[in-house]
Protein backbone atom coordinates (compact mmCIF):
# COMPACT_ATOMS: atom_id res chain seq x y z
CA UNK A 1 0.00 0.00 0.00
CA UNK A 2 1.19 3.44 -0.90
CA UNK A 3 2.35 5.38 2.11
CA UNK A 4 0.27 8.45 3.04
CA UNK A 5 2.39 11.41 3.93
CA UNK A 6 1.48 13.62 6.85
CA UNK A 7 2.11 17.34 7.09
CA UNK A 8 2.34 18.36 10.71
CA UNK A 9 1.98 22.03 11.60
CA UNK A 10 2.23 23.04 15.22
CA UNK A 11 3.51 25.48 17.78
CA UNK A 12 6.29 24.01 19.85
CA UNK A 13 4.45 25.05 22.92
CA UNK A 14 1.65 22.71 21.82
CA UNK A 15 3.90 19.68 22.03
CA UNK A 16 3.82 19.36 25.75
CA UNK A 17 4.94 15.97 27.10
CA UNK A 18 2.25 13.68 28.42
CA UNK A 19 2.56 12.75 32.08
CA UNK A 20 1.58 9.26 33.39
CA UNK A 21 -0.14 8.58 30.08
CA UNK A 22 -2.27 11.67 30.36
CA UNK A 23 -1.94 14.92 28.34
CA UNK A 24 -1.96 18.26 30.05
CA UNK A 25 -4.78 20.66 29.09
CA UNK A 26 -3.70 23.03 26.33
CA UNK A 27 -4.82 26.65 25.83
CA UNK A 28 -6.43 27.88 22.63
CA UNK A 29 -3.27 28.65 20.74
CA UNK A 30 -1.80 25.17 21.46
CA UNK A 31 -4.64 23.21 19.87
CA UNK A 32 -4.25 21.22 16.65
CA UNK A 33 -7.33 20.32 14.60
CA UNK A 34 -7.28 17.17 12.46
CA UNK A 35 -8.94 17.49 9.02
CA UNK A 36 -8.64 14.78 6.28
CA UNK A 37 -5.41 13.40 7.83
CA UNK A 38 -3.82 16.85 7.60
CA UNK A 39 -2.88 18.81 10.71
CA UNK A 40 -4.07 22.41 10.54
CA UNK A 41 -2.95 24.91 13.14
CA UNK A 42 -5.75 26.77 14.96
CA UNK A 43 -5.69 30.55 15.46
CA UNK A 44 -2.72 32.07 17.21
CA UNK A 45 -3.66 34.70 19.77
CA UNK A 46 -1.50 37.78 20.28
CA UNK A 47 -2.23 40.52 22.79
CA UNK A 48 -2.87 44.00 21.43
CA UNK A 49 -0.14 46.59 22.02
CA UNK A 50 2.27 43.93 23.33
CA UNK A 51 5.33 45.76 24.61
CA UNK A 52 7.81 43.06 23.55
CA UNK A 53 10.76 42.82 23.63
CA UNK A 54 10.87 42.41 19.86
CA UNK A 55 11.33 40.41 17.82
CA UNK A 56 9.11 38.11 19.87
CA UNK A 57 8.73 34.41 19.11
CA UNK A 58 5.07 33.47 18.81
CA UNK A 59 5.16 30.00 17.14
CA UNK A 60 7.33 27.32 15.43
CA UNK A 61 6.41 25.38 12.29
CA UNK A 62 7.62 21.94 11.22
CA UNK A 63 6.74 19.32 8.59
CA UNK A 64 7.24 15.53 8.67
CA UNK A 65 8.44 15.60 5.07
CA UNK A 66 11.33 17.87 5.92
CA UNK A 67 14.79 16.52 6.56
CA UNK A 68 15.90 18.18 9.78
CA UNK A 69 19.32 16.53 9.70
CA UNK A 70 20.14 17.31 6.08
CA UNK A 71 18.63 20.77 6.34
CA UNK A 72 17.42 20.58 2.73
CA UNK A 73 14.17 22.46 3.34
CA UNK A 74 13.23 26.04 4.09
CA UNK A 75 10.08 27.65 5.56
CA UNK A 76 8.21 30.59 4.05
CA UNK A 77 5.21 32.70 5.04
CA UNK A 78 3.31 35.38 3.11
CA UNK A 79 0.17 37.44 3.25
CA UNK A 80 -1.10 40.15 5.57
CA UNK A 81 1.57 41.48 7.90
CA UNK A 82 4.33 39.92 5.79
CA UNK A 83 4.01 40.65 2.08
CA UNK A 84 0.82 42.72 2.34
CA UNK A 85 -0.01 45.79 4.40
CA UNK A 86 0.84 46.34 7.14
CA UNK A 87 4.34 45.24 6.23
CA UNK A 88 7.01 44.14 8.67
CA UNK A 89 4.76 42.73 11.37
CA UNK A 90 5.64 39.01 11.10
CA UNK A 91 8.56 36.93 9.83
CA UNK A 92 9.71 33.29 9.89
CA UNK A 93 13.17 31.80 10.29
CA UNK A 94 13.39 29.79 7.09
CA UNK A 95 15.71 27.28 8.74
CA UNK A 96 14.00 26.64 12.07
CA UNK A 97 10.39 27.53 11.25
CA UNK A 98 10.19 29.94 14.19
CA UNK A 99 7.60 32.74 13.67
CA UNK A 100 8.29 36.19 15.14
CA UNK A 101 6.29 39.36 15.77
CA UNK A 102 8.25 42.59 15.26
CA UNK A 103 6.07 45.41 16.60
CA UNK A 104 3.00 46.22 18.74
CA UNK A 105 -0.35 45.90 16.94
CA UNK A 106 -3.41 48.09 17.35
CA UNK A 107 -6.44 45.78 17.30
CA UNK A 108 -8.71 48.68 16.36
CA UNK A 109 -6.80 48.86 13.04
CA UNK A 110 -5.99 45.17 12.48
CA UNK A 111 -8.07 42.59 14.28
CA UNK A 112 -7.04 39.45 12.39
CA UNK A 113 -4.05 38.43 10.22
CA UNK A 114 -4.45 35.59 7.71
CA UNK A 115 -1.02 34.20 6.83
CA UNK A 116 -0.02 31.56 4.21
CA UNK A 117 2.58 28.92 5.18
CA UNK A 118 4.84 26.99 2.70
CA UNK A 119 7.84 24.65 2.88
CA UNK A 120 10.27 24.45 -0.05
CA UNK A 121 13.22 22.29 -1.10
CA UNK A 122 16.33 24.44 -0.84
CA UNK A 123 17.94 22.96 -3.90
CA UNK A 124 15.01 22.93 -6.30
CA UNK A 125 12.98 25.70 -4.65
CA UNK A 126 9.92 23.56 -5.25
CA UNK A 127 7.21 23.14 -2.59
CA UNK A 128 7.49 19.96 -0.55
CA UNK A 129 3.80 20.01 0.39
CA UNK A 130 0.60 21.94 -0.31
CA UNK A 131 0.23 25.48 1.02
CA UNK A 132 -1.49 25.82 4.39
CA UNK A 133 -2.52 28.88 6.39
CA UNK A 134 -2.91 30.08 9.92
CA UNK A 135 -4.56 33.12 11.56
CA UNK A 136 -3.16 35.49 14.13
CA UNK A 137 -5.98 37.01 16.17
CA UNK A 138 -5.19 40.18 18.10
CA UNK A 139 -6.65 40.06 21.59
CA UNK A 140 -8.30 43.30 22.72
CA UNK A 141 -7.10 45.30 25.69
CA UNK A 142 -8.93 48.31 27.11
CA UNK A 143 -6.87 51.01 25.44
CA UNK A 144 -9.68 53.30 24.24
CA UNK A 145 -11.87 55.50 26.35
CA UNK A 146 -15.50 56.09 25.34
CA UNK A 147 -15.90 59.05 22.98
CA UNK A 148 -18.80 61.52 22.81
CA UNK A 149 -20.09 62.47 19.37
CA UNK A 150 -20.38 66.06 20.66
CA UNK A 151 -18.55 66.68 23.94
CA UNK A 152 -19.69 70.31 24.30
CA UNK A 153 -23.27 70.66 23.04
CA UNK A 154 -25.39 73.77 23.61
CA UNK A 155 -29.15 73.33 23.91
CA UNK A 156 -31.84 76.03 24.08
CA UNK A 157 -34.53 75.23 26.65
CA UNK A 158 -37.77 77.21 26.85
CA UNK A 159 -38.56 78.53 30.29
CA UNK A 160 -42.13 77.19 30.11
CA UNK A 161 -41.09 73.64 29.21
CA UNK A 162 -43.02 71.12 31.34
CA UNK A 163 -40.95 68.77 33.49
CA UNK A 164 -39.79 65.59 31.82
CA UNK A 165 -37.29 64.90 29.06
CA UNK A 166 -35.13 67.75 27.78
CA UNK A 167 -34.14 68.06 24.15
CA UNK A 168 -30.60 67.18 25.23
CA UNK A 169 -29.38 63.76 24.13
CA UNK A 170 -25.83 62.46 24.40
CA UNK A 171 -24.29 59.78 22.22
CA UNK A 172 -20.99 57.98 22.90
CA UNK A 173 -19.20 54.87 21.67
CA UNK A 174 -16.09 52.84 22.45
CA UNK A 175 -14.01 51.40 19.61
CA UNK A 176 -12.70 48.52 21.69
CA UNK A 177 -14.05 45.04 20.90
CA UNK A 178 -17.83 44.95 20.72
CA UNK A 179 -19.87 42.99 23.23
CA UNK A 180 -17.05 43.02 25.74
CA UNK A 181 -16.58 44.88 28.98
CA UNK A 182 -13.99 47.06 27.23
CA UNK A 183 -16.69 48.64 25.02
CA UNK A 184 -19.60 48.55 27.45
CA UNK A 185 -20.49 52.12 28.55
CA UNK A 186 -22.26 53.54 31.60
CA UNK A 187 -23.31 57.20 31.65
CA UNK A 188 -23.29 59.22 34.87
CA UNK A 189 -24.27 62.81 35.60
CA UNK A 190 -21.41 64.01 37.77
CA UNK A 191 -22.05 67.76 38.13
CA UNK A 192 -24.81 70.33 37.77
CA UNK A 193 -24.39 74.10 38.08
CA UNK A 194 -26.65 75.64 39.40
CA UNK A 195 -28.43 72.95 41.38
CA UNK A 196 -32.11 73.81 40.82
CA UNK A 197 -34.27 72.55 39.25
CA UNK A 198 -33.00 69.01 39.63
CA UNK A 199 -31.64 67.64 36.35
CA UNK A 200 -31.22 63.88 35.96
CA UNK A 201 -29.78 61.48 33.40
CA UNK A 202 -31.46 58.42 31.94
CA UNK A 203 -29.45 55.91 29.95
CA UNK A 204 -31.58 54.86 26.98
CA UNK A 205 -29.27 52.12 25.66
CA UNK A 206 -25.58 51.26 25.46
CA UNK A 207 -24.75 54.39 23.47
CA UNK A 208 -27.41 57.01 24.25
CA UNK A 209 -28.34 58.98 27.37
CA UNK A 210 -31.04 61.64 27.80
CA UNK A 211 -31.33 64.55 30.23
CA UNK A 212 -34.59 65.10 32.11
CA UNK A 213 -35.67 67.40 34.91
CA UNK A 214 -38.21 67.98 37.67
CA UNK A 215 -39.66 71.38 38.56
CA UNK A 216 -39.51 74.58 36.52
CA UNK A 217 -36.89 76.86 35.01
CA UNK A 218 -36.94 80.56 35.91
CA UNK A 219 -35.30 82.80 33.33
CA UNK A 220 -35.34 85.78 35.70
CA UNK A 221 -33.16 83.89 38.21
CA UNK A 222 -30.95 81.60 36.11
CA UNK A 223 -30.28 81.93 32.41
CA UNK A 224 -27.69 79.16 31.86
CA UNK A 225 -26.77 75.73 33.26
CA UNK A 226 -23.64 73.58 32.92
CA UNK A 227 -24.17 69.82 33.11
CA UNK A 228 -21.18 67.43 33.25
CA UNK A 229 -21.74 63.84 32.11
CA UNK A 230 -19.20 61.01 32.35
CA UNK A 231 -19.04 58.01 30.01
CA UNK A 232 -17.15 55.10 31.60
CA UNK A 233 -16.33 51.71 30.10
CA UNK A 234 -16.17 48.46 32.08
CA UNK A 235 -12.65 47.42 31.15
CA UNK A 236 -9.81 46.89 33.61
CA UNK A 237 -8.69 49.45 34.29
CA UNK A 238 -11.80 51.37 33.20
CA UNK A 239 -11.41 54.48 31.07
CA UNK A 240 -13.63 57.59 31.06
CA UNK A 241 -14.40 60.71 29.10
CA UNK A 242 -16.65 63.66 29.87
CA UNK A 243 -19.05 65.96 28.09
CA UNK A 244 -20.26 69.36 29.29
CA UNK A 245 -23.76 70.33 28.15
CA UNK A 246 -24.72 74.01 28.20
CA UNK A 247 -28.42 74.66 28.70
CA UNK A 248 -29.49 78.16 27.69
CA UNK A 249 -32.86 79.12 29.12
CA UNK A 250 -35.10 81.00 26.67
CA UNK A 251 -37.47 83.53 28.20
CA UNK A 252 -41.17 82.85 27.72
CA UNK A 253 -44.37 84.47 28.98
CA UNK A 254 -44.28 84.20 32.76
CA UNK A 255 -45.30 87.81 33.49
CA UNK A 256 -48.70 89.19 32.42
CA UNK A 257 -48.77 92.75 31.02
CA UNK A 258 -50.27 95.42 33.29
CA UNK A 259 -51.48 98.91 32.42
CA UNK A 260 -49.34 101.78 33.65
CA UNK A 261 -52.41 103.94 34.40
CA UNK A 262 -55.76 102.92 35.80
CA UNK A 263 -57.80 105.13 33.46
CA UNK A 264 -57.45 107.14 30.26
CA UNK A 265 -59.32 110.08 28.71
CA UNK A 266 -59.59 111.28 25.14
CA UNK A 267 -61.56 113.70 22.98
CA UNK A 268 -62.79 113.41 19.44
CA UNK A 269 -64.81 115.64 17.15
CA UNK A 270 -68.27 114.50 16.28
CA UNK A 271 -68.38 112.26 13.21
CA UNK A 272 -64.57 112.34 12.87
CA UNK A 273 -62.55 109.35 11.59
CA UNK A 274 -59.05 109.47 12.96
CA UNK A 275 -56.01 107.29 13.65
CA UNK A 276 -53.87 107.39 16.79
CA UNK A 277 -56.46 109.19 18.89
CA UNK A 278 -55.02 107.85 22.13
CA UNK A 279 -52.18 105.58 23.29
CA UNK A 280 -52.28 103.26 26.28
CA UNK A 281 -49.12 101.74 27.76
CA UNK A 282 -48.36 98.54 29.67
CA UNK A 283 -45.48 97.14 31.67
CA UNK A 284 -44.18 93.61 30.98
CA UNK A 285 -41.18 92.03 32.70
CA UNK A 286 -40.55 89.46 29.99
CA UNK A 287 -37.83 89.92 27.38
CA UNK A 288 -38.71 92.74 24.93
CA UNK A 289 -39.62 91.93 21.34
CA UNK A 290 -40.56 88.32 22.20
CA UNK A 291 -44.03 86.70 21.95
CA UNK A 292 -44.14 86.69 25.76
CA UNK A 293 -43.65 90.49 25.80
CA UNK A 294 -45.66 91.69 22.80
CA UNK A 295 -49.10 92.94 23.86
CA UNK A 296 -52.46 92.25 22.23
CA UNK A 297 -55.16 94.77 23.12
CA UNK A 298 -58.86 93.98 22.83
CA UNK A 299 -62.24 95.50 23.70
CA UNK A 300 -64.15 93.99 26.57
CA UNK A 301 -67.15 96.29 26.18
CA UNK A 302 -68.13 99.71 24.85
CA UNK A 303 -67.39 99.11 21.17
CA UNK A 304 -70.52 97.23 20.27
CA UNK A 305 -71.15 99.54 17.28
CA UNK A 306 -67.64 98.99 15.93
CA UNK A 307 -66.62 102.65 15.95
CA UNK A 308 -63.14 101.96 17.37
CA UNK A 309 -60.14 99.78 16.54
CA UNK A 310 -57.08 98.84 18.61
CA UNK A 311 -53.57 98.22 17.25
CA UNK A 312 -50.19 97.54 18.88
CA UNK A 313 -47.10 99.64 18.21
CA UNK A 314 -44.41 96.97 17.49
CA UNK A 315 -41.63 99.15 18.88
CA UNK A 316 -43.14 100.63 22.05
CA UNK A 317 -45.74 97.89 22.72
CA UNK A 318 -48.33 100.65 23.26
CA UNK A 319 -51.97 100.22 22.35
CA UNK A 320 -53.19 102.66 19.68
CA UNK A 321 -56.85 103.67 19.66
CA UNK A 322 -58.25 104.52 16.22
CA UNK A 323 -61.70 105.77 15.20
CA UNK A 324 -62.94 103.98 12.11
CA UNK A 325 -66.58 105.16 12.23
CA UNK A 326 -67.69 108.62 13.44
CA UNK A 327 -69.94 109.12 16.48
CA UNK A 328 -73.06 111.32 16.44
CA UNK A 329 -72.95 113.93 19.23
CA UNK A 330 -76.73 114.14 19.31
CA UNK A 331 -76.83 110.47 20.25
CA UNK A 332 -73.69 110.11 22.40
CA UNK A 333 -71.63 112.69 24.24
CA UNK A 334 -69.40 110.30 26.24
CA UNK A 335 -68.23 106.79 25.44
CA UNK A 336 -66.59 104.47 27.97
CA UNK A 337 -64.44 101.71 26.49
CA UNK A 338 -63.19 98.83 28.64
CA UNK A 339 -59.96 97.48 27.16
CA UNK A 340 -58.07 94.32 28.14
CA UNK A 341 -54.54 93.19 27.34
CA UNK A 342 -52.73 89.88 26.98
CA UNK A 343 -49.57 88.57 25.29
CA UNK A 344 -49.18 86.79 22.00
CA UNK A 345 -47.89 83.76 23.91
CA UNK A 346 -50.07 82.12 26.59
CA UNK A 347 -49.10 82.86 30.19
CA UNK A 348 -47.17 80.04 31.91
CA UNK A 349 -47.52 79.43 35.65
CA UNK A 350 -45.06 77.01 37.31
CA UNK A 351 -46.48 74.32 39.54
CA UNK A 352 -50.05 74.55 38.32
CA UNK A 353 -52.27 74.88 35.34
CA UNK A 354 -52.01 77.99 33.22
CA UNK A 355 -54.79 80.54 33.74
CA UNK A 356 -57.85 80.49 31.53
CA UNK A 357 -58.38 82.97 28.67
CA UNK A 358 -59.97 85.61 30.93
CA UNK A 359 -58.01 84.98 34.13
CA UNK A 360 -55.19 87.22 35.36
CA UNK A 361 -55.80 89.73 32.54
CA UNK A 362 -55.51 93.41 33.34
CA UNK A 363 -58.06 95.90 32.01
CA UNK A 364 -58.55 99.67 31.93
CA UNK A 365 -61.36 102.13 31.15
CA UNK A 366 -61.00 104.74 28.44
CA UNK A 367 -63.48 107.65 28.44
CA UNK A 368 -63.91 109.33 25.07
CA UNK A 369 -65.65 112.72 24.95
CA UNK A 370 -67.43 113.47 21.67
CA UNK A 371 -67.15 117.21 20.93
CA UNK A 372 -70.18 118.67 19.18
CA UNK A 373 -69.61 119.99 15.68
CA UNK A 374 -72.10 122.51 14.23
CA UNK A 375 -74.02 120.47 11.73
CA UNK A 376 -75.36 122.53 8.80
CA UNK A 377 -79.10 122.91 8.33
CA UNK A 378 -80.56 120.68 5.69
CA UNK A 379 -83.47 120.90 3.29
CA UNK A 380 -85.94 118.09 3.10
CA UNK A 381 -84.76 117.65 -0.53
CA UNK A 382 -81.64 118.80 -2.31
CA UNK A 383 -83.57 119.51 -5.53
CA UNK A 384 -87.09 120.76 -6.21
CA UNK A 385 -88.95 121.15 -9.49
CA UNK A 386 -91.11 124.27 -9.82
CA UNK A 387 -93.32 125.01 -12.87
CA UNK A 388 -94.04 128.59 -14.09
CA UNK A 389 -95.41 130.02 -17.35
CA UNK A 390 -93.37 132.61 -19.12
CA UNK A 391 -94.52 136.21 -19.10
CA UNK A 392 -96.40 135.68 -15.81
CA UNK A 393 -96.57 138.95 -13.80
CA UNK A 394 -93.93 139.44 -11.10
CA UNK A 395 -94.68 138.72 -7.44
CA UNK A 396 -95.73 135.11 -7.90
CA UNK A 397 -94.69 132.89 -4.97
CA UNK A 398 -92.74 130.03 -6.54
CA UNK A 399 -91.30 128.06 -3.62
CA UNK A 400 -90.98 127.96 0.18
CA UNK A 401 -88.34 125.48 1.49
CA UNK A 402 -88.71 123.09 4.41
CA UNK A 403 -85.53 123.18 6.53
CA UNK A 404 -84.19 121.25 9.55
CA UNK A 405 -81.27 121.89 11.92
CA UNK A 406 -80.37 119.61 14.84
CA UNK A 407 -77.96 122.15 16.32
CA UNK A 408 -79.88 125.45 15.89
CA UNK A 409 -83.35 126.94 16.11
CA UNK A 410 -84.91 126.90 12.65
CA UNK A 411 -86.24 130.42 13.34
CA UNK A 412 -82.65 131.62 13.37
CA UNK A 413 -81.87 130.33 9.92
CA UNK A 414 -81.45 132.90 7.15
CA UNK A 415 -81.74 132.26 3.46
CA UNK A 416 -79.80 133.67 0.51
CA UNK A 417 -79.88 133.46 -3.24
CA UNK A 418 -76.61 131.99 -4.38
CA UNK A 419 -77.23 131.82 -8.12
CA UNK A 420 -79.94 133.63 -10.16
CA UNK A 421 -78.26 134.30 -13.51
CA UNK A 422 -81.15 136.32 -15.07
CA UNK A 423 -81.92 138.16 -11.83
CA UNK A 424 -85.57 137.06 -12.02
CA UNK A 425 -85.94 136.01 -8.33
CA UNK A 426 -86.06 137.44 -4.84
CA UNK A 427 -85.90 135.56 -1.54
CA UNK A 428 -87.26 136.26 1.93
CA UNK A 429 -84.17 135.93 4.16
CA UNK A 430 -86.26 134.73 7.13
CA UNK A 431 -88.61 132.22 5.48
CA UNK A 432 -86.71 131.35 2.31
CA UNK A 433 -89.82 132.09 0.26
CA UNK A 434 -88.95 132.73 -3.38
CA UNK A 435 -90.98 135.10 -5.60
CA UNK A 436 -90.54 136.28 -9.15
CA UNK A 437 -89.60 139.89 -9.42
CA UNK A 438 -89.53 140.04 -13.21
CA UNK A 439 -91.29 138.35 -16.06
CA UNK A 440 -89.49 135.24 -17.22
CA UNK A 441 -88.73 134.67 -20.89
CA UNK A 442 -88.41 131.07 -22.18
CA UNK A 443 -86.27 132.28 -25.09
CA UNK A 444 -83.76 133.86 -22.67
CA UNK A 445 -80.19 132.82 -23.05
CA UNK A 446 -80.28 131.78 -19.35
CA UNK A 447 -82.88 129.10 -20.00
CA UNK A 448 -81.49 125.75 -21.02
CA UNK A 449 -82.44 123.70 -24.04
CA UNK A 450 -84.66 121.66 -21.76
CA UNK A 451 -86.60 124.85 -20.85
CA UNK A 452 -85.21 124.74 -17.32
CA UNK A 453 -83.98 127.78 -15.42
CA UNK A 454 -81.81 126.89 -12.42
CA UNK A 455 -81.78 128.82 -9.15
CA UNK A 456 -79.47 127.99 -6.22
CA UNK A 457 -80.44 129.02 -2.68
CA UNK A 458 -78.66 128.61 0.63
CA UNK A 459 -79.68 128.23 4.29
CA UNK A 460 -77.30 129.54 6.97
CA UNK A 461 -77.71 128.78 10.70
CA UNK A 462 -76.45 130.95 13.53
CA UNK A 463 -73.24 128.87 13.63
CA UNK A 464 -72.59 130.03 10.06
CA UNK A 465 -73.01 126.62 8.52
CA UNK A 466 -74.46 126.78 5.03
CA UNK A 467 -76.52 124.32 3.00
CA UNK A 468 -77.45 124.58 -0.68
CA UNK A 469 -80.59 123.65 -2.56
CA UNK A 470 -81.20 123.73 -6.32
CA UNK A 471 -84.53 124.78 -7.80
Amino acid sequence: MRAISLLLLAILAALAESHNGKHKRRDKRELLVRSKRRWVLSTIELTEEDKGPFPKKIAKMFNDKSDDEAKTHKFHISGMGVSKEPLGVFSIDEHTGEVFAHKPIDREKYELFHIQFDIFDKNTNKPIDKELAFDVEIQDINDNAPKFSNPQPTVNVKENMPEGYLEAQLTAWDIDKVNTSNSQITFTLTKQEPQQPKIELEQMNGRVAQLKFKGCFDYDKIKMYKITVEAKDHGKPSLTSTAVITLKIVDTNTHPPTFKDNKYHGEVLESAIKNDVLRIAVEDKDTPKTPGWRAKYFFIKGNEDGNYKLETDPETNEGILNIIKGKDFERTTFTTLQVGVKNEEPLFVCGGKSPGPDESLDSVNITIKVIDVNDPPHFDKDKHDVYQREEEPPGTVLFTPTTHDVDSDVANIRYVLLDDPADWMEIDPKTGQIKSKKKMDRESEFVGDDNIYKVLIGAIDDGMKELHCIL
